[in-house]
């Protein structure tokens, strides 16, 4: 199975390149504002791309899904949404929540602490893809300059969680990929710091067995994400 990811994406979609597979997973941010028109385009590219499933959670910027959840979610027809919840593909399990720590007043923030904690509980021990917005606290979550802004209840979390691969963006300067112990950990940040989009998605392949980075990501070194001058984009 050929599994896409993809983050950020913010509306900016009609220009972009997705490799073909089976599995699309994005990571939120499907808005630039957060309207229902923005939503309703952004699905209907998704429901017109050729993989078979499609996985999508909100982000920072998906207002209307949190704030007009009767109106948003049913644009989401055909598209797996989750919002702190399970699904199964193919034999793989998927958990997918779009909450990140509080920065001004986003879409989908909560205090850092016990609300985030509590939200975190909620992730299966038997999950094989996470799906978050946000970053934990220390991968791929350093922003242009250079604060680490992952949230650290999450990082807490996924030490016993341990999944395969945690596909998140929301940081978009800190594009890149990175393993950790069991987890290979994706920003799919499609986006760069200037809102272009610019960044590759990730593809992965999966066995049954073993979860590894397709050889057509071979080429992209991300031990060192780039960054640019600009304002944090949370």
């Amino acid at each position: 199975m050929r599994i896409v990811c993809v983050s950020d994406t913010h509306g900016l979609h009609h220009g972009l390149q997705i490799p073909n597979g089976d599995l699309l997973v994005h990571a939120g941010d499907l808005c630039g504002r957060g309207s229902l028109v923005e939503l309703a385009a952004a699905a209907d590219w998704l429901r017109g791309l050729p993989h078979r499933h499609k996985v999508v959670i909100g982000g920072n910027h998906d207002f209307c899904l949190e704030q007009e959840p009767r109106q948003a979610r049913p644009l989401l027809e055909g598209l797996i949404y989750l919002q702190d919840e399970s699904a199964q593909v193919e034999g793989l399990h998927l958990y997918g929540s779009p909450w990140q720590p509080w920065f001004h007043d986003w879409a989908f923030n909560l205090r850092r602490g016990e609300p985030l904690r509590r939200v975190w509980a909620h992730i299966p021990p038997d999950t094989h893809i996470l799906i978050t917005h946000g970053p934990p606290q220390g991968i791929l979550d350093k922003t242009f300059d250079g604060r680490l802004v992952g949230c650290e209840e999450l990082s807490q979390r996924l030490a016993t969680v341990r999944p395969l691969v945690h596909v998140f963006g929301h940081i978009h300067e800190a594009y890149g990929q990175q393993k950790q112990g069991e987890t290979l950990y994706l920003n799919a940040s499609v986006c760069d710091l200037k809102y272009r989009p610019v960044q590759a998605p990730w593809v992965l392949e999966w066995d049954g067995r073993h979860m590894r980075l397709a050889s057509d990501c071979d080429q992209m070194s991300t031990t060192s994400p780039t960054t640019s001058e600009g304002s944090t984009p949370e």
